[in-house]
Order: structure tokens, then C-alpha cells, then sequence
């Protein structure tokens, strides 16, 4: 009944498999996640080879440690493709430009694309664009800035801003959790 030890995967690094355990005896999990008992370490390797599956130490500080019958290729493919599932894609930031008298129509299309942005889960930044001496009315781009903020927040809330940097004043939000 003995099976030739498996060349072990490139990537394992966390777990010992099938001889490479040292304890004498250990507690075993069944395939299924019922617990067998404390048994001798070759009578648990013959348990899990007689399934045609590797025994896999889970737990190594336990006293006994503690091992599983499982697929250990099957598990380290699982546990590969949730990690990469996890990651996710990272939020991108949009930039939109606008001037401080910026006609409504203008600004409507203007928040249908920062609405657009944010469902896709992207950051956006708006830059409101002082030239000459608009520069003077600095609050009434701090009001539109406040009632683009009071228009999404809906789908966003404020990461930074508003916030002035020489002639351009800055505001950046966040979509919101759902």
C-alpha cells in the first residue's frame, strides 16, 4: 500500500506533507472535517493514502500536531485563486477640470461623468481653474466645489479639499462603501 512520495509544488512553503511530518503521533481530520483521533504517524499516512490524498500538517505548534487528508495540489489551487480574488483592482483617481463660472448645463455633464467614475468604484478629483482675477472670488469656487460634494454624496463622500494651490482649488472624494 505504499505510495511513491509526490514531488512537492515550487510554491508550498507554510505546510509539511505526507513524510516529511515529524511527530510520532499526531490528531487526524478526515476528508470530510470529522476529527479521527490521535493515531501513529504511519497509520494516519496510511489512512490518507489509501484515499489516494496527502496528509498535510495544519496545525505544527499543537500537542499532538494536528494534520488533514486532503488533495494538498487541489488546496494550494484554491487557496492561490482566493488570494488572487481578494486582491481586487486598486481605485483609480479621475480628474475633472472646471472653471469658476461654469454654466449649469455645463456642470451637469459634468457631474454625470464624476457619477459615472465613482460606480465604477474610482476616486475623483476635481481642479477648479482660477484665471486672472476670478482668483478674487475664491469662496464661490469653494460654493461650487461644496455643492458638487452636497450633489454626490449620494455615491461619494469628501477625501480631501477643498483646498487651494496658487490659482487651483482642489477637492477629492471617495466613493462610498455599499
Amino acid at each position: 500500500m505504499r505510495r511513491p512520495p509526490r514531488t512537492p509544488p515550487k510554491d508550498r512553503k507554510k505546510h509539511r506533507i505526507n513524510e516529511e511530518i515529524r511527530a510520532k503521533e499526531v490528531q487526524v481530520i478526515g476528508p470530510d472535517g470529522k476529527p479521527l483521533g490521535v493515531m501513529p504517524l504511519r497509520r494516519a499516512l496510511e489512512l490518507a493514502w489509501d484515499q489516494d490524498l496527502d496528509l498535510v500538517e495544519v496545525a505544527p505548534n499543537a500537542n499532538p500536531p494536528v494534520c488533514k487528508i486532503m488533495d494538498y495540489g487541489k488546496f494550494l489551487y484554491e487557496e492561490r485563486k482566493r488570494k488572487k480574488a481578494s486582491k481586487g483592482k486598486p481605485a483609480e483617481v479621475k480628474e475633472i477640470t472646471l472653471r469658476p463660472n461654469i454654466g449649469e448645463h455645463d456642470l451637469q455633464v459634468k457631474l454625470n461623468k464624476a457619477r459615472e467614475f465613482l460606480e465604477e468604484g474610482n476616486k475623483v478629483r476635481f481642479q477648479l481653474r482660477f484665471r486672472g482675477r476670478e482668483i478674487v472670488h475664491s469662496e464661490d469656487g469653494k460654493a461650487l466645489l461644496l455643492r458638487i460634494a452636497q450633489e454626490l454624496e449620494d455615491l461619494a463622500q469628501i477625501e480631501s479639499g477643498p483646498f487651494m494651490t496658487s490659482r487651483i482649488m482642489i477637492m477629492l472624494l471617495k466613493p462610498k462603501k455599499r
